[in-house]
């Protein structure tokens, strides 16, 4: 029962609330330019990680550890999230923005074989690379094929996706080098810290900070407050604690497939033949490479 809870409950739920992300994106952007509504979503959660640190009596890094943290906030989630938020605003399709950031396992791999030295076996990178190919198979049928992939955003927007896919990919090697010693809490408030710095920064020299409070930004606000930013992003730090950073990576492949589920539901987009073998070899994928770890 523990095995099954470690093994495949917490990836699964992990993989469900980060793709959540991308829907709460979609519903508060309308109402909020990009680094507003960041800056408002991490210092609203900052308050209430706050008050769990204190409710639990947090043990806090000293500084040395704490600037590891800074800095896997400002790339985990000042970068990742200023990125996405940015192309989908430009009216990137946020499922080429998630087949963008769908890249990071295979950059992820190939930096930690590089700075962690760790081993990927022909095994894993089989997964990695059935795990890209179902993601492409999904997204392009999802967007009308290879035809029309993007139909038709600014080129600019790429700019914004690439800087999410490295802000993601460095910062997940940079925390399992860096920053697993840490309270989970602690180590996550530090690093909301900087992203709120980070996206005060642009807000100021980027955007107006104008806001309308409609009841789907509130909603969607909320969600994206508890369901991503605190327990989609918790159980990411205790995943990348307790395995490989490219294993953990691989779970990203899962999210596009499971964001057309999602969108099929609140949106009535339909998948096909296509999409729905895509995402079958996404989960092969992923198998390969989360089973290599079991198995060592």
């Amino acid at each position: 029962m523990k095995s099954f809870f470690y093994s495949f409950f917490v990836p699964a739920l992990f993989v469900w609330l980060w793709s959540t992300g991308f829907i709460g994106a979609k519903y508060g952007l309308p109402y909020a330019e990009p680094f507003t509504l960041l800056l408002i979503r991490m210092l609203i959660t900052l308050a209430l990680l706050l008050g769990l640190a204190c409710l639990l009596k947090t043990r806090w890094p000293g500084w040395r550890a704490a600037r590891h943290l800074a800095v896997t906030g400002l790339l985990v989630h000042g970068c990742y999230l200023g990125g996405v938020y940015y192309a989908i605003q430009g009216e990137m399709p946020s499922g080429i923005v998630s087949l963008v950031v769908g890249l990071q396992p295979l950059v992820t791999a190939g930096v930690a074989v590089l700075v962690l030295k760790e081993t990927v076996s022909w095994r894993q990178w089989l997964g990695l690379g059935l795990g890209l190919l179902g993601v492409t198979l999904v997204l392009l049928e999802k967007f009308g094929g290879a035809g029309n992939p993007g139909a038709g955003f600014p080129l600019w927007t790429l700019v914004w996706a690439l800087l999410a896919l490295a802000g993601i990919s460095l910062g997940t090697v940079y925390q399992k080098r860096h920053g697993t010693g840490a309270d989970l809490v602690a180590g996550t408030i530090i690093q909301y810290g900087a992203a709120s710095l980070f996206f005060a920064a642009g807000a100021l020299m980027l955007e107006t900070g104008e806001v309308q409070w409609s009841l789907q930004l509130q909603l969607s606000m909320a969600w994206l407050i508890l369901g991503v930013s605190i327990g989609a992003i918790l159980l990411l730090m205790w995943l990348i604690r307790e395995g490989a950073a490219s294993q953990v990576a691989s779970l990203f492949y899962l999210v596009p497939p499971v964001t057309a589920l999602e969108a099929f539901w609140l949106f009535d987009e339909r998948m096909g033949v296509l999409a729905i073998t895509g995402g079958i070899i996404s989960i092969t994928g992923v198998a390969l490479v989360v089973s290599q770890r079991q198995s060592r």
